[in-house]
């Protein structure tokens, strides 16, 4: 099991340092329900990337990710495919990245989570997690080689359960704050949540050209094994 978690682990804290999503949640403590909102939307990330996990687990079960030991073909080329669509939005992140950090903007929809509901609060951080351009490449590609493991089903499940913790740290240290501090780490978290719009653009694209490498890598090394 050490072998697997050495893999994901370092997948796991790609997707935990997710500043839009962080943002989010930032957005959401400042609610007048910050406090339930804020739980509601850590439950919701948490299930969304569960359960894309999860899916990825049972398709490998049923379409034999290992082969003789080694990692089936079809898993080194979904790792190949995922590392190419992750360097190939890298550059176009990079590329448009603001020259000035200053003027760096939030998306519109943003402005209108203060008046989210509790469910569209789940909704958003279900696709936050699960439906992102980077996190749910980066599950995909843990699960996968979680299910290639060969390991019996209760450890693949405990190794992506210790991915999803890991892949949660990101968002669970505002809520923590936030939680333990109340009223007095507004202006903590607002100052990330300052840090974390100026930097988005720069700190996905470095994410996505870093982990689309070693998925290409993994790829690669798995096709020609």
């Amino acid at each position: 099991m050490g072998k697997v978690l050495g893999d994901v682990l370092g997948l796991a804290a790609a997707v935990a340092v997710s500043p839009l999503p962080i943002v989010a949640l930032i957005i959401v403590l400042a609610t007048p329900r910050g406090r339930v909102n804020g739980l509601v939307f850590a439950t919701g990330w948490v299930v969304g990337l569960s359960a894309l996990g999860a899916v990825m687990l049972v398709i490998g079960s049923q379409g034999d990710a290992t082969s003789h030991g080694q990692p089936a073909d079809w898993v080194g080329a979904l790792k190949l495919a995922l590392g190419v669509a992750l360097v190939l939005f890298a550059v176009r992140l990079w590329r448009h990245r603001p020259t000035d950090v200053t003027q760096a903007q939030l998306p519109r929809w943003m402005a209108a989570i203060d008046r989210f509901t509790p469910v569209k609060v789940f909704l958003l951080a279900l696709l936050l997690s699960a439906g992102n351009l980077k996190n749910a490449p980066l599950t995909i590609a843990a699960a996968a080689s979680i299910s290639s493991s060969g390991l019996p089903a209760g450890q693949q499940i405990a190794a992506l359960a210790i991915f999803v913790l890991i892949a949660s740290v990101g968002l669970l240290t505002p809520l923590g704050v936030f939680l333990i501090m109340g009223e007095r780490a507004k202006s903590m978290l607002g100052n990330w949540k300052e840090w974390a719009v100026r930097h988005n653009t720069a700190v996905m694209a470095v994410l996505f050209f870093v982990f689309g490498l070693k998925l290409l890598g993994d790829g690669i090394g798995v096709l020609s094994s």
